[in-house]
């Protein structure tokens, strides 16, 4: 398959495919005779990990890691558990934060009772140095 066949099954941009290429992510395609790039089941495959994998959040160096354990069927699954659990934590960590900033601009919006800006207490507290 071409490079925008690949890149429309897996909703990834053709410059994303040649970079993967270029990094090592996904293995170099095959050329055909007028030098196009051929790719195959195993890179639809390839980039589909790849891509759920960025989805859930996996930074590319995990994601480099993952590919690499899951060369190895034969090996116990607890270096892939350990990322999962690392990721999970900083999801987890990520979504006190939003709930932290959803809190703290809900209390911005209760605060201001001003139909001028002069009067804002939005403005007032954005104006303030950080403690």
């Amino acid at each position: 398959m071409r490079i925008g066949e690949l890149a429309k099954a897996t909703g990834t941009k053709a410059e994303t495919i040649r970079y993967y290429e270029r990094e090592g992510i996904l293995p170099a395609a095959d050329r055909t005779d007028s030098n196009h790039r051929d790719y195959s089941p195993d890179h639809l495959a390839a980039l589909t990990f790849v891509r759920r994998a960025r989805e859930l959040g996996f930074s590319m160096a995990q994601v480099r890691e993952l590919l690499a354990l899951s060369d190895h069927e034969d090996k116990p699954c607890q270096d892939v558990d350990q990322l999962v659990r690392d990721q999970l934590e900083e999801v987890e960590r990520k979504i006190e934060d939003l709930q932290s900033l959803q809190s703290e601009l809900g209390l911005m919006l209760k605060s201001c009772r001003s139909d001028k800006i002069g009067e804002c207490r939005i403005v007032e507290s954005l104006a303030r140095p950080i403690r």
